[in-house]
C-alpha cells in the first residue's frame, strides 16, 4: 500500500495516511531529532535513546549509557516522547561519568542497606571524580565496615541488576519511604501546586533495592567496570550544623581499571601535596586552634613566601594602571545596607558589633564598597575615567567550619582587589584590559592551561538596562575569544547585578582550580548614586568592573603550593640559596660566597654547624630550597663552587662570579 506524508502543525509530529482515494485512515505520530552532526532522523514517537543511538551505528550504541534530548538526560531504555536536539552520552565524556557514578552511588546505598540492619539513606549525588552517599547507621564507618561494603557492591555488580524507572504519586512515595525520614523530608518539599503530574515523584529499583532519584542511571550494575570506596567521614543533613550528623562515604567510578588506576595515582599525588601539611613541613603557616577554624597565621618562611606574591601583584598593578588606596576593617552597618549586602550576603558576614551603644558595624567580608565611596568622595568627570583602583585588603566571611579548608577557603584572606569606574563606551576595551592582566599573571606564576566560564543574565532577577547587559556579555565573551581562551556559557547564572567570567587554571597532576574573577557591576553605581560629568556637560552613570586576580591571596598560595609539591620557582623561594661548607675551615670561604649572592638580592642561608656534608644537603632538599651551593678545600684555591639547582646534575668547579650571574639570574622575577 502506498502512503502520503504530510507535515502537522507541530514540527515534530509527522502524519501518515493512505493515499487520497482510499476512505480508510491511518495516523501514527513520529518526532523529529536533529542529530549532533545536524540532520533530522525520523522516529516513532516512544522509541528509546538505545533506538537511535544503534540507528547512528553499534559502536556508539555500545559505549552508550544515556540520552540526552535538549539537553535532558534520559535513560537508554527510556522511551522519547517528543523531539528536540539529541545526543549520545557516552561512558568517556563527563555526562557520562556522572551517570556511572550516580549508579554507583546507589549500588553503594543498596550495599550498606543490606550489611548493616536499621540504617538509614539520605542522599547520594555523583561529584567531581566521584560520589558519595550519606547514611545514618548510628555510629561512624571503620576501615574493615568499608571493605566489606565494598565486597558487597562487588556481588551487587556481578549481578547485573536492571535499573528500572518508576513514577509515583507523593502520597505513594511517602508510603514506601516512610521507614527513611530523610526521604520523606525530601519528598515532603515537592510543591504539589508546581507539580505538572499527579506521578512527581520518580524511584529507581534494582533488585530488591529502590531508592528516589530522577536518573538518569546506567542499565544495569554491571555496566560497572571500575569502582572503589575511599574513605568515611562526618556530614550533617543538608549541611545544617543544627541537623543530624551522619556519615558520609565517598567513592570513584571510572569507565576502565587503568582510568582508576590513573585517577588513584592522582589522588596520592594530592595528599603528597595538600599545602597543610608541606605548609608544617616547610614551616610556612600554622592554624592554631586558638584561633578558630579557617584563620591561618604565617611564619618567617611563609611570610617571605607570600610577600614575594603580594610584591609581584603590586608591580603589574602599576604597569597596568591601578592607583593603590586602602580601607578600614569594619564600617557601619548603615554602609552594607547602602550596598545590599545585609540584604543578600548576610549569611556569609560576621554578627554585628555594638559601638558606642548607637552604631552597629561589621567587619568587612569584600572591599568594594570602600572603592565606590572614595569615587564619590569627589565630583568626577569623563576626563578622568577610567578610575582604576586596587587594594590588598584584609576581608572576612562565615563559612561553615566544614566547608573551611586550609588556605583554599578560609574565613580571614586577603584579596587583590580592584575596581574600575569607566564609561559604557571603554567597557570593551577594559574587560580585554583585565583578561590580559589575568592572563599574564597566570602565567608567570607558571600556569599554561586555561578555561573560563562566562555568566550570563538571569531570567528574572536582574538590575541595569538589557542594552548594557548585551555589550558586557559580548565584550566578555570577545575577549575570550580574542584571548584564545576556550570557554562555556553558564546561561542565566550570572549575578543579578552583572555578568562575569571565571578564570580556571589546570594543576600539574589535572586538577581545575578557580582563580580569577572578572564581574561587571551595574548596581552599585545606582545604590550609591556614582556619577560623572560626560564631555556634553550631562551627568551619566559610570559602570563598575570587579576583579580579583588571584581570588585571594591565601588561597593562590594554596595552590602555588600543590602545583609545585611545595618547590616553588626560585624567584618565589623563601629561601633562595643554601651554602654548605664541607668543614669548618671552609666557614670562612662559605661566608664571602653569601655575601656576594645576598650583595644581589638573593635570599641566602648559610648552614653551619655539626652534621655531616650528606646531611645537611638532604635538609636543603628536603626543605624545597632552589639552589645548593657547596665549598670545599679546591673551590678555596680556585674561587668556585659546587652547585645542584634542583633535579639538575651536580656540578664542580663553577668559577664563583660566574656561579653568582647563573644564580641571580634563575632568582628574578618575571615583573
Amino acid at each position: 500500500m502506498g502512503y502520503r506524508l504530510q507535515r502537522a502543525a507541530r514540527r515534530e509530529r509527522l502524519v501518515w495516511g493512505p493515499p487520497a482515494h482510499s476512505d480508510i485512515e491511518t495516523i501514527d505520530v513520529t518526532i523529529e531529532l536533529t542529530l549532533p552532526d545536524e540532520s533530522i532522523a525520523a522516529h516513532a514517537r516512544g522509541t528509546t535513546g538505545r533506538q537511535v543511538a544503534e540507528s547512528i551505528g553499534r559502536r556508539l550504541a555500545a559505549a552508550a549509557v544515556a540520552v540526552s534530548v535538549d539537553g535532558v538526560p534520559l535513560d537508554l531504555d527510556r522511551p522519547i516522547e517528543a523531539g528536540g536536539r539529541f545526543q549520545v552520552i557516552t561512558e568517556t565524556s563527563d555526562e557520562g561519568r556522572d551517570v556511572m557514578r550516580h549508579s554507583a552511588a546507589h549500588v553503594l546505598a543498596q550495599a550498606v542497606l543490606n550489611l548493616f540492619e536499621g540504617s538509614t539513606f539520605a542522599i547520594g549525588p555523583a561529584i567531581t571524580d566521584g560520589f558519595y552517599y550519606d547514611f545514618d547507621i548510628g555510629r561512624p564507618f571503620t576501615p574493615d565496615d568499608l571493605t566489606e561494603i565494598e565486597g558487597e557492591m562487588e556481588r551487587i555488580i556481578a549481578a547485573d541488576q536492571a535499573f528500572v524507572r518508576e513514577q509515583m504519586s507523593i502520597d505513594a512515595g511517602l508510603e514506601l519511604f516512610r521507614d527513611h525520614p530523610y526521604k520523606v523530608e525530601i519528598i515532603r518539599s515537592v510543591d504539589p501546586s508546581e507539580v505538572e503530574t499527579p506521578d512527581a515523584v520518580s524511584v529507581y529499583r534494582n533488585g530488591a533495592f529502590v531508592d528516589l532519584c530522577r536518573g538518569p542511571h546506567l542499565p544495569s550494575t554491571g555496566r560497572l567496570k571500575a569502582v572503589r570506596l575511599l574513605r568515611a567521614a562526618g556530614a550533617y543533613w543538608r549541611g545544617d550544623e543544627r541537623r543530624p550528623q551522619l556519615q558520609r562515604i565517598y567513592g570513584t567510578a571510572w569507565e576502565s581499571r587503568k582510568a582508576l588506576r590513573v585517577y588513584v595515582h592522582r589522588i596520592e599525588e594530592a595528599v603528597r601535596r595538600d599545602h597543610r601539611k608541606l605548609g608544617r613541613e616547610l614551616d610556612l603557616f600554622s592554624f592554631p586552634e586558638e584561633l578558630g577554624p579557617g584563620l591561618a597565621v604565617w611564619h618567617p618562611k611563609g611570610g617571605m613566601l607570600r610577600r614575594q606574591v603580594e610584591a609581584y601583584s603590586r608591580r603589574l598593578h602599576e604597569s597596568y594602571g591601578f592607583d593603590f588606596v586602602n580601607s578600614p576593617h569594619l564600617a557601619k552597618a548603615e554602609l552594607w545596607n547602602t550596598s545590599g549586602h545585609l540584604d543578600f550576603y548576610a549569611e556569609n558576614m560576621y554578627p554585628g558589633l555594638e559601638m558606642d551603644q548607637r552604631d552597629e558595624y561589621r567587619v568587612k567580608p569584600m572591599n568594594c564598597p570602600f572603592h565606590v565611596l572614595i569615587y564619590r568622595s569627589a565630583a568626577r568627570s569623563y576626563r578622568e575615567l577610567p578610575m582604576r583602583l586596587s587594594e590588598l585588603g584584609a576581608v572576612y566571611r562565615y563559612e561553615r567550619s566544614g566547608a573551611v579548608h586550609g588556605l583554599l577557603r578560609a574565613r580571614g584572606f586577603t584579596q587583590d582587589d580592584s575596581h574600575t569606574f569607566c564609561t559604557r563606551g571603554q567597557v570593551p576595551s577594559e574587560l580585554l584590559l583585565h583578561l590580559d592582566f589575568v592572563l599574564q599573571l597566570l602565567r608567570d606564576f607558571g600556569f599554561e592551561e586555561f578555561e573560563a566560564e562566562l555568566s550570563t543574565r538571569p531570567e528574572d532577577k536582574w538590575v541595569g538596562d538589557l542594552e548594557l547587559w548585551e555589550l558586557a556579555e559580548r565584550a566578555l565573551a570577545d575577549a575570550l575569544t580574542d584571548a584564545g581562551v576556550h570557554h562555556t556559557v553558564a546561561a542565566g547564572e550570572g549575578a543579578f547585578y552583572g555578568p562575569k567570567i571565571d578564570v580556571h587554571v589546570r594543576d600539574a597532576i589535572g586538577r581545575r582550580w578557580q582563580m580569577s574573577t572578572i564581574q561587571v557591576d551595574f548596581s552599585l553605581p545606582e545604590r550609591f548614586g556614582l556619577e560623572y560629568v560626560t564631555r556634553e556637560d550631562t551627568r551619566k552613570r559610570p559602570v563598575m568592573i570587579h576583579s580579583a586576580k588571584f581570588g585571594s591571596v591565601e588561597r593562590f598560595v594554596g595552590v602555588l603550593i600543590e602545583h609545585y609539591a611545595g618547590a616553588v620557582p626560585m624567584w618565589l623561594a623563601p629561601v633562595q640559596a643554601t651554602v654548605i661548607p664541607v668543614a669548618d675551615r671552609h666557614e670562612g670561604y662559605a661566608t664571602e660566597v653569601s655575601d656576594s649572592l645576598a650583595g644581589r638580592g638573593m635570599r641566602v642561608k648559610r648552614e653551619t654547624g655539626p652534621g655531616k656534608l650528606g646531611e645537611k644537603v638532604r635538609r636543603a632538599i628536603t626543605q624545597k630550597v632552589p639552589a645548593v651551593v657547596v665549598v670545599g678545600d679546591s673551590d678555596i684555591a680556585n674561587r668556585t663552587v659546587g652547585l645542584r639547582m634542583g633535579k639538575r646534575r651536580d656540578r664542580r668547579g663553577i668559577p664563583l662570579d660566574e656561579a653568582v650571574e647563573q644564580l641571580t639570574a634563575a632568582a628574578r622575577s618575571p615583573r
